[in-house]
């Protein structure tokens, strides 16, 4: 499936932006222009099931493998520089093979979906499209006015059905074997998704591992001037 895409910036490197789940390509609203005043073309999509792109047949088609071949469909190989968010950063490993940027940035990357009552539970986000702006407000107090506003129509696009597309992998070994590219993860501070013990595990494989003080999962949103430095080197 070719997915819609949005393009800041005209520079001779190219940078791709995946984002997570329930967001679209309007989660980088600063994102997106920043790395374009570096000298990036900057490619952002929409996953499927997410902002203006198709939508699957059912929850089957919302495998990592299927989001993953979406990308390859999608956007150019060999791009300097390619950003995956939660879910986004567990479907940019999925397809890293193919796409062969040189260097890859993780933010909070969704590589484990833990089980039990406190884990992956697909119920919780699909509440999530009922929530209000004050509701979303609460959950993200850094949150500036106009990423409330983006949040509440991406959450209403969003096809809920991806969230059970997920399930089978509830509890399975999601984590990358090796930074196959020079890689950065970034993490929440704390990270549910990425504990220390596995931060330090993937740091045994080749990766970077930043953390940014007193962020949430969505890093970029919730502090953008500390997910900007922590690219330092990589950007």
């Amino acid at each position: 499936m070719r997915l819609h895409t949005t393009t800041w910036g005209s520079g001779d490197r190219i940078a791709l932006l995946v984002h997570g789940i329930m967001a679209d390509h309007r989660t980088w609203r600063r994102v997106g222009p920043a790395l374009a005043e570096r000298g990036y073309r900057v490619l952002a999509v929409d996953l499927r099931g997410h902002g203006v792109s198709g939508r699957a047949a059912g929850p089957e088609g919302y495998r990592p493998e299927d989001y993953a071949d979406d990308l390859v469909e999608t956007l150019p190989a060999g791009a300097e520089l390619a950003v995956g968010h939660s879910l986004g950063g567990l479907v940019l490993a999925h397809a890293l093979e193919r796409l062969k940027p040189v260097r890859a940035v993780y933010s909070d990357p969704a590589w484990h979906l833990s089980a039990g009552p406190a884990g992956y539970r697909a119920e919780l986000f699909v509440r999530g499209k009922s929530l209000t702006r004050e509701q979303i407000r609460s959950f993200n107090p850094g949150w500036a006015d106009e990423d409330l506003d983006t949040e509440m129509e991406a959450v209403r696009l969003w096809d809920e059905r991806s969230a059970y597309g997920l399930l089978e992998f509830v509890g399975a070994d999601l984590w990358p074997a090796r930074a196959t590219v020079p890689s950065l993860v970034t993490l929440a501070d704390p990270s549910t998704l990425v504990p220390p013990d596995a931060a330090r595990m993937l740091e045994e494989r080749g990766f970077t591992v930043r953390t940014v003080a007193r962020s949430g999962h969505t890093i970029h949103r919730d502090d953008f001037d500390g997910f900007i430095s922590a690219l330092e080197g990589w950007i």
